[in-house]
């Protein structure tokens, strides 16, 4: 079992957090314009680096989306951080 920092809560066990997304990710525009095979990679294909990730998490008892930086390959947490526009 692994303790994940949350921006909002502080350190709280790994089930109680839920991978959303690669941070950085660019959603592909105009939607309406957008292939039915662009819109499966942007949604199912994710770069998956060893190393260094920069990816959003939600933490599901508070409902805070947020950056977490980490390695991969040692599943250290680097950094935490809250997305812009949010107060931690």
């Amino acid at each position: 079992m692994q303790i994940f920092p949350c921006p909002f809560c502080g350190p709280r066990d790994e089930t109680e957090f839920l991978f959303a997304a690669e941070a950085g990710k660019t959603r592909p525009e105009p939607a309406p314009d957008v292939s039915d095979a662009v819109w499966a990679d942007y949604l199912y294909g994710n770069d998956a680096p060893k190393g260094t990730a920069r990816e959003v998490w939600v933490h599901l008892t508070c409902g805070e989306f947020f950056v977490m930086t980490r390695d991969t390959t040692t599943r250290e947490v680097k950094s935490c951080a809250a997305l812009p526009g949010k107060a931690s």
